[in-house]
């Protein structure tokens, strides 16, 4: 009886050992297609990041802001809605970051507030990739930004940062176009 019991165990070890063998590129094939979604999938749900080459843009002589800018951290990420905000006070603008908001993004959002109550229409989309560099270079925040980051970008900041940019000659305007082109939202 036990010999029986061992044969059959045998039998269906030998079944199944030839059924692998029988299907193994169709199982290899299904392990690749599971791990190529599965990369996909990863790829698709990381968190965005910024964009290293919108940040490097504008080749600016280092000059230092006489204005004061205030950065706060707040709460962590967990506690915070991952909602942007911005808030208006007499001086300035303050920004607040959302999820995948860095600090050209922030500069970004600054000056399409400041200009929507300050309109120039002498700013091209070169100019205000320039502005928002400046503006970007200029804020004395250390560390990272986060959900939640807060950053105060005075008027007369920004307003330097637009004399400045209106004194571009035509071959900064020509490099900072490459930039502008890559965000439509300037034009």
């Amino acid at each position: 009886m036990e010999d029986e019991i061992i044969k059959e165990e045998e039998t269906e070890q030998t079944t199944t050992t030839q059924w692998i063998q029988d299907n193994l590129r169709i199982i290899i094939s299904i392990l690749i297609v599971v791990a190529i979604a599965g990369g996909i999938y990863s790829y698709s749900n990381r968190g965005e990041e910024v964009n290293p080459s919108e940040q490097e843009v504008a080749q600016e002589e280092s000059t230092e802001a006489t204005d004061v800018t205030k950065v706060t951290e707040s709460t962590p990420a967990t506690e915070v809605a991952q909602v942007a905000s911005s808030q208006e006070t007499e001086n300035s603008f303050i920004e607040t970051a959302g999820k995948g908001d860095g600090t050209t993004h922030l500069a970004r959002r600054a000056l399409a507030n400041y200009l929507e109550k300050n309109q120039d229409s002498t700013l091209t989309a070169e100019h205000k990739i320039y502005i928002e560099d400046y503006l970007r270079k200029n804020v004395s925040h250390k560390g990272g930004i986060y959900v939640g980051t807060s950053i105060e970008f005075n008027n007369s900041l920004i307003q330097d940062a637009i004399t400045k940019s209106k004194t571009l000659n035509e071959k900064q305007l020509t490099n900072l176009h490459k930039y502008a082109v890559r965000v439509p939202s300037l034009s």
